[in-house]
């Protein structure tokens, strides 16, 4: 079986990609030309070069193919650059949708996210998009809606949850925010996030294309709950450090983040942040279970690529 592939470059599209392999399924990757680098499984890959703005070569990345992952996704935009939600989420997966159909690919795996509503963020709302306009496609779809991912991103240039915190906020010399919406001190940093390893986002979604009780579903995918304050434990625990902590009110890093978010070198933007704030919670039990997969833990030994 062939797989068509639109993400594969990233962070859980390199797992993907292992476990398309592990099936003994053939990956077809759609990949920029400057991207190509990224690419661990050289070699055991079809690579078609173009991006999601080039129909041809979506349309060859798909042709043949019996299955289709889109599996794109920024978290942050950069419209002088071309790199908008709009493009990515909704527009590109809404051309792969319309040429799956033309192909007459029937399978198409979509990468969602949970909390995703059409009265939310630029992020959360073009993700619905995306999502509804698979629903009305008449495709055999499944839609899949992680928490936040982790895992090692394995090489440079692969945005991962966990990596970036480290970076952007508690490798600095200032206590780590805890953020908090209300003047209860004691509030803060209490919203709640449900990690879920990016292998067993790839096993999930790679297992489910040959599982017919997924179509036609959509599934949120989050293993245990955590505060943003045991995050932040957890991950300065994997790499070795204390990290003291401070409330952080939402109002004033909002502001900040309205001026200085549009910069790569702000660590959030004001969108990151309400979404965060908004907690990030689910279990999935009963996904685990129908593929017999034993959950990878949130820990300091699945976090130890942070010591690097």
């Amino acid at each position: 079986m062939k797989v068509a592939l639109f993400g594969g470059t990233g962070f859980v599209g390199s797992y993907i990609i292992d476990e398309i392999l592990v099936q003994k399924m053939t990956p077809r990757i759609l990949v920029r030309k400057e991207s190509q680098s990224k690419l661990f499984q050289r070699g055991e890959n079809e690579v078609i070069l173009g991006d999601l703005n080039n129909e041809s070569a979506i349309r060859e990345t798909i042709k043949g193919c019996e299955a289709v992952i889109y599996n794109v996704g920024i978290i942050r935009e950069f419209p002088s650059k071309g790199i908008t939600f709009e493009n990515l989420h909704f527009e590109g997966a809404k051309r792969c949708i319309d040429i799956a159909k033309d192909e007459q690919v029937r399978r198409f795996i979509l990468m969602s996210a949970n909390g995703v509503k059409k009265n939310g963020t630029g992020y959360q709302k073009t993700k619905i998009l995306a999502d509804e306009y698979l629903k009305c496609s008449k495709l055999n779809y499944t839609i899949f809606r992680p928490s936040l991912v982790f895992g090692d991103p394995r090489g440079s240039g692969r945005p991962e949850f966990c990596t970036q915190l480290k970076k952007d906020m508690l490798d600095l010399p200032f206590p780590a925010p805890i953020f908090h919406t209300g003047l209860n001190l004691l509030n803060a940093g209490n919203f709640g996030l449900s990690p879920i390893h990016a292998k067993d986002v790839a096993t999930i979604f790679v297992r489910s294309i040959n599982e017919k009780k997924t179509v036609n579903k959509v599934y949120k995918l989050g293993g245990d709950e955590y505060s943003w304050k045991e995050v932040i434990m957890i991950i300065s625990s994997a790499y070795g450090k204390k990290k003291w902590t401070i409330p952080a009110p939402v109002f004033a890093v909002k502001s900040l983040a309205s001026i200085f978010g549009r910069f790569a070198w702000f660590p959030i933007t004001k969108d990151q942040l309400t979404m965060l704030v908004e907690g990030n919670i689910c279990f999935s039990k009963d996904v685990f279970d129908m593929f017999s997969i034993s959950p990878i833990p949130f820990n300091s030994e699945s976090l130890s690529y942070l010591k690097n």
